[in-house]
């Protein structure tokens, strides 16, 4: 059993008070789970296989032709009708769901690509002949694992920096605010324009250029909090006894500024999956090819004769955005003390 402090469980129970949040929270996470099982789901390579006796998985290792009596050195090309006859001469196969990965361009199309949604492409094709539910499957792990990278790691940063501003105070709070202010005003749009010609763009690649002026958003609200709980009577009496700065300051000092920070927190991630989808949409985010809701909406506008590409894109974003705004709002209304309070007055009054 977890031992949960009575704040903490005052928390859980206001959070799941408000049943929007709190159910956008599990639909979300349903969704994030089934993206994360994507090659599962969506795939041109078996998931599992027989062929002469022995059991093969193309999905996690790759296979040569000649491993089923062809005649290539060659990675198997599973979709092709001589391989399949190959196979299944002697064994079987089980397909994923989708039988088209986000890259797997379909040559069999009744109509010129981008092709109307039909038994075979449930969303259609793009202008390349690509699934588009097999792509909105693996745009939609894409977006949120780089939402959560570029989360995670802005924010480690900018607690670290606000907690040093507000802790310390002083020319390192003086410098750190004036060298913010600078860095603030750069023209961020221009400057990863810049970058991306220079440098070659990639999931990490474009990380790293993003993580330059994105941890700038929590060290104003948690160098208040430092610059409010430093003077406080406990952090004095942690001084006096001798307890090292860096334990007051991560055990003592940084559990109340963190109150705002998980507030603000899916506010945070929506903003990053919004730039990632922003800089795919003009071109200057992921590598051509990868599977991007950006670039997906650019089809949509480039294609306004399919208008199923358009339209998958934009709820698909819609849909992401909304649940994660509405776990935000639950968070923040978890660690209002206001609301908490309003609660316990009203049980109260009520016994």
């Amino acid at each position: 059993m977890l031992n949960i402090s009575p704040i903490a469980k005052r928390r859980l129970y206001q959070f799941r008070q408000n049943r929007r949040g709190y159910w956008s929270l599990w639909i979300f996470l349903v969704l994030f789970m089934i993206s994360l099982c994507a090659e599962l789901i969506a795939n041109d390579k078996p998931i599992l296989l027989k062929y002469a006796g022995s059991y093969y998985s193309p999905v996690f290792f790759a296979y040569s032709e000649t491993d089923f009596g062809g005649e290539f050195e060659t990675e198997a090309d599973y979709r092709d009708e001589f391989v399949q006859e190959l196979i299944n001469k002697d064994g079987w196969m089980i397909w994923p769901p989708i039988r088209y990965s986000y890259k797997t361009i379909n040559y069999n199309l009744t109509s010129p690509a981008p092709s109307s949604p039909d038994t075979e492409n449930l969303l259609g094709t793009d202008d390349q002949g690509r699934d588009v539910l097999a792509r909105l499957i693996y745009g939609f792990r894409l977006s949120i694992l780089f939402g959560l990278s570029l989360t995670f790691f802005g924010s480690a940063i900018g607690v670290a920096v606000g907690a040093m501003s507000g802790y310390f105070g002083g020319w390192f709070d003086l410098l750190s605010q004036r060298f913010m202010e600078i860095w603030s005003g750069m023209p961020v749009l221009y400057l990863l324009i810049i970058m991306a010609s220079v440098i070659e763009p990639g999931f990490w690649t474009l990380l790293c250029l993003l993580l330059l002026f994105s941890w700038m958003t929590l060290v104003d609200v948690v160098r208040a909090e430092f610059l409010r709980t430093r003077n406080l009577d406990y952090i004095r009496a942690a001084k006096a006894l001798g307890v090292s700065t860096f334990v007051i300051m991560v055990k003592h000092a940084l559990p109340n500024a963190m109150v705002a920070t998980l507030s603000l927190m899916p506010f945070v991630l929506t903003g990053a999956i919004t730039i990632l989808t922003s800089l795919d949409f003009l071109g200057f985010g992921l590598p051509p090819g990868s599977p991007s809701l950006g670039e997906l909406l650019q089809q949509g506008k480039n294609n306004l004769q399919a208008p199923w590409l358009g339209m998958t894109a934009f709820l698909s974003l819609a849909v992401m955005l909304s649940l994660l705004t509405f776990v935000g709002e639950a968070v923040r209304d978890a660690f209002d003390p206001r609301k908490i309070f309003v609660k316990q007055a009203s049980e109260e009054e009520s016994l």
